[in-house]
C-alpha cells in the first residue's frame, strides 16, 4: 500500500513493498462471437493489516465494474487452486485480467496463477483458440516477466499523477487504440488522462535490448518517471491478444477519492469505457464456455458482496474471499 492509501504497483526484485511461433486467428466476418462473456480476474492476497479481517484474498470493484461496464460478467480467480483446476476454469472464462497491486512478479501466488493462466494462453493461441489477456501497472510488469523469463524492472516512480500519454509510431496501427477517434486520440496524447500509481516499471532502454520483449510486443506509448526515467506506459502483443497498461484504466470512472489524481474528464471517461469496450469485444472472439448455466451462475462475482473501503483504503469497494 502506498503512502496515499491506494496500492501502487511497487514489485521488487526479491521481497515485494512470453516467444511462440503461433500468429494470433485472424478475425474475419463469419467469425463466431459469444455474446456472453466471461473475464476471469486473478485476486491477490491481503498484505494490509487493516484489510485481514475482512479475507485472504481480493479484487477492488473498480476491476469489477470496468470490466462489467464493458459487456462482460466477472468470475473471480482465487490463489487457492490445484493446477488441474485451473486448466478447468480456463476452458470456461473467454479472458483474464491482472489487477495492479504489490507483490513478488517470479515467487508470489499471485505470479506463479498467472504464469499457468499464461501458458495455457499461449498454447490455446497456437492452436486457434482466441483467448485475450490484460494486465494494468503491477499485471502488465507481470507479463514482461512471463516473456522474458526474468524481472527487468527498474525504478520509474510515477506515484499519485495523471499523464498524458506519449503515444509512438505503432500506436496509430495499434488494435487497442483502433476504435478510438482522432479527437480521443489528440486527447490522449495531450491531456492528463492516464492515472499512474507505480513505483517500478519497464524502460525503453530494456526494453530494446531485451530480443524477447522486443519480438513478442509492441510498444504504444512511453512515460517519464519523477526520477526522469523513460518507461513504458502501453504494449500490445505483436502476435497474440495480450495488452499491458502501466496507468489505471479503470480510476477513470470508478474511483473517488479526493487526495488522489484520478482523471475524470470527459476525455478520460471516454477512454476508460473505450478500453473496456474493447478488451471485452476481445473476450467475446473466445468461445469457451461453463458446462450448464447451474456452474456458471455459481461462479460468478453476483455470488460476493463488496465492503465499502472508502474509509480505511484508496478504493471505494473492495471484494473479498
Amino acid at each position: 500500500m502506498s503512502n496515499t492509501g491506494f496500492p501502487a504497483c511497487v514489485c521488487l526484485f526479491v521481497v515485494c513493498c512470453f516467444g511462440c511461433s503461433g500468429a494470433m486467428p485472424t478475425k474475419t466476418n463469419q467469425e463466431a462471437i459469444n455474446d456472453r462473456p466471461v473475464i476471469g480476474i486473478l485476486t491477490q492476497l491481503v498484505s494490509d493489516e487493516v484489510m485481514k479481517p475482512f479475507g485472504r484474498t481480493y479484487i477492488p470493484a473498480s476491476y469489477v465494474k470496468y470490466i462489467e461496464s464493458g459487456g462482460s460478467r466477472v468470475m473471480p480467480i482465487r490463489l487457492t487452486l490445484s493446477t488441474a483446476e485451473y486448466e478447468n476454469i480456463f476452458k470456461k472464462i473467454n479472458g483474464l485480467l491482472l489487477i495492479g497491486g504489490a507483490v513478488d512478479l517470479q515467487t508470489s501466488e499471485f505470479a506463479k496463477v498467472a504464469k499457468i493462466f499464461y501458458n495455457l494462453a499461449l498454447k490455446a493461441n497456437d492452436r486457434g483458440e482466441f483467448f485475450p489477456i490484460w494486465g494494468t501497472c503491477m499485471g502488465m510488469q507481470l507479463l514482461t516477466v512471463l516473456v522474458a523469463g526474468e524481472n527487468l524492472l527498474a525504478n520509474t516512480t510515477a506515484e499519485n499523477i495523471a499523464m498524458p500519454l506519449n503515444l509512438t509510431t505503432e500506436a496509430s496501427s495499434s488494435r487497442m487504440f483502433a476504435g478510438l477517434s482522432d479527437e480521443l486520440m489528440k486527447a490522449l496524447s495531450r491531456e492528463p488522462l492516464t492515472g499512474n500509481f507505480h513505483h517500478y516499471g519497464l524502460t525503453v532502454k530494456t526494453f530494446q535490448e531485451n530480443e524477447k520483449l522486443r519480438t513478442f510486443f509492441s510498444v504504444l506509448s512511453t512515460n517519464v518517471a519523477q526520477n526522469g526515467a523513460l518507461f513504458i506506459s502501453t504494449l500490445e502483443g505483436k502476435k497474440y491478444p495480450f495488452y499491458g497498461v502501466q496507468w489505471h484504466p479503470e480510476v477513470n470512472r470508478f474511483q473517488w477519492d479526493r487526495k488522489l489524481n484520478f482523471p475524470h474528464s470527459l476525455h478520460a471517461v471516454q477512454l476508460s469505457a473505450q478500453l473496456a469496450e474493447f478488451f471485452v469485444q476481445e473476450g467475446r472472439r473466445s468461445l469457451h464456455q461453463f458446462d450448464n448455466p447451474e456452474e456458471e451462475a455459481s461462479s460468478l462475482i453476483y455470488n460476493y458482496t463488496p465492503v465499502y473501503a472508502a474509509n480505511f483504503t484508496g478504493y471505494e469497494q473492495i471484494y473479498f474471499f
